[in-house]
């Protein structure tokens, strides 16, 4: 079994082909060149050779969905992965909003893999799964993102190796810290049973998080790319978290205001989490800045009194993929029926269902669950609502 995961970052699309519960081979395209240029991905799929199965780029996620279920590519891509209108990706693009372009090149990949005919399937997120108790699911839209997802399973592959465990025995909080978003998933005996996506862990780089209902109120008009806004780079200025932390360093506002707003954010995140597990073997970090030794050395002094803190382990073989593009190469493998099938089942994955606003329930957002909704059953063939 060869089976090949697609991470589309806000930076890079990370790709990992596993074979034997290891990297074989692995590539990483910066973001804004796959938006421009949708071919240089399918072209390093090429290169990775024959596969049996894709794990394209999900989005927010959705139940198993294969290639040849798909109807309408490019409105499952934009409408259903990615939450997103047609206006709305084009402003965001003509704006040069970053986050969007990530929007802009999964949609254009998507439609590529389907025009095709691979053999891709995407994947679930956090919320669309039943080891998730519905009441933490009531009004939640992002609970951890299909990447964040992934991450989790290559977590709990990880620390069941490591400590000669079984997959019932792993107990941990997930922090990603990525260039956009931090969020924070919680995994009990093995399955995810809570977690706090990028929109509502607070401040990460790029993103605001939770935004409080009154400000929201009187923000009056929203546009998708603004999810991208309000974090630590726009609280100091800086282009980069580097800029940030040399501001913090010389003990110099706003970058500290910037950076301990970051951190105090994660540290509630994990916090909160602790209520759905109680007692986590450790805290395992991952993403962009988890592999910077500055920012990650804070992080641990703000978590390590909840538990001892690490940053994951990668599959052996992985040099420069990222663990989102490990975690969906993992769960490919196990939906395929490889080396991963029993953690696959484990984790309840092929019994995810929904969508991601099956559990809002806030009027103004009743056109927006019904538009998903028609949105899903029109752009494939067997949707699992």
């Amino acid at each position: 079994m060869r089976a090949l995961g697609i991470d589309p970052g806000t930076k890079s699309f990370d790709l990992a082909v596993i074979e034997d519960k290891s990297v074989v081979w692995e590539k990483s395209i910066d973001t804004l060149r796959v938006a421009e240029d949708p071919g240089s991905l399918i072209k390093a799929i090429e290169e990775a050779g024959e596969v049996d199965i894709i794990a394209g780029p999900s989005g927010y996620g959705v139940p198993v969905t294969f290639n040849h279920e798909i109807m309408d590519p490019h409105r499952f891509a934009l409408e259903v992965l990615l939450l997103t209108r047609e206006e709305d990706l084009k402003i965001g693009v003509d704006k040069g909003e970053i986050g969007i372009r990530v929007y802009e090149a999964i949609t254009k990949v998507v439609t590529e893999l389907h025009k095709r005919g691979l053999p891709v399937c995407y994947i679930p997120s956090c919320i669309l799964l039943p080891t998730i108790p519905p009441y933490r699911k009531i009004n939640k839209v992002d609970m951890g993102t299909a990447d964040k997802m992934a991450i989790a399973a290559l977590g709990i592959h990880e620390q069941s190796v490591r400590l000669d465990i079984n997959y019932d025995e792993t107990r941990f909080i997930l922090v990603e810290l990525g260039f956009g978003y931090d969020a924070a998933i919680a995994v009990e005996g093995g399955v995810i049973v809570d977690g706090l996506g990028g929109t509502l862990v607070h401040t990460g780089f790029l993103t605001t998080g939770p935004i409080d209902g009154e400000a929201a109120v009187l923000g009056r008009e929203w546009i998708r790319s603004d999810v991208f806004h309000g974090g630590a780079s726009d609280i100091c200025g800086a282009s980069s978290l580097d800029e940030a932390l040399d501001g913090y360093e010389k003990g110099d506002e706003p970058y500290v205001l910037a950076i301990e707003s970051m951190l105090d954010g994660i540290e509630k995140a994990v916090r909160s989490l602790t209520s759905s597990v109680k007692k986590p073997r450790e805290i395992i970090l991952s993403g962009r800045y988890s592999r910077n030794p500055r920012f990650r050395m804070l992080v641990q002094k703000r978590l390590r009194d909840i538990a001892p803190v690490r940053v994951i382990g990668m599959l052996p073989g992985a040099r420069i993929s990222k663990e989102a593009a490990q975690g969906y190469g993992i769960v490919a493998d196990g939906i395929a029926g490889g080396e991963f099938k029993d953690l696959i089942r484990h984790m309840q994955l092929m019994d995810a269902k929904g969508t991601v606003l099956s559990w809002v329930f806030h009027p103004r957002l009743r056109d927006a669950k019904e538009r998903l909704i028609n949105a899903y059953i029109s752009s494939v063939k067997n949707p699992r609502i």
